[in-house]
């Protein structure tokens, strides 16, 4: 399976391409062989961007519980 390496993975240019492939399964007929590749690179990145979203909640949940816990008690 083709997968980019995390360093040179771009959010926003992977949804893109994935965006791309759906709208190509959804207007188009395509060779079974090349509809074939499509899709295992469709389901790579697909696989990618949900680990980042994994990743970003994780980062966001962390960072609430430092300025949750860095909170004065009975102030809000």
């Amino acid at each position: 399976m083709t997968q980019v390496p995390k360093r040179d993975f771009h959010f926003t240019k992977a949804f893109e391409e994935l965006e791309a492939i759906v709208k190509e399964f959804e207007s188009e007929h395509i060779d079974l062989d090349e509809g074939l590749k499509k899709f295992e690179r469709g389901l790579a990145l697909a696989k990618q961007l949900k680990a980042k979203l994994q990743d970003v909640e994780q980062k966001i949940e962390t960072i609430k519980q430092k300025f949750d816990s860095d909170e004065p008690k009975g102030e809000e």
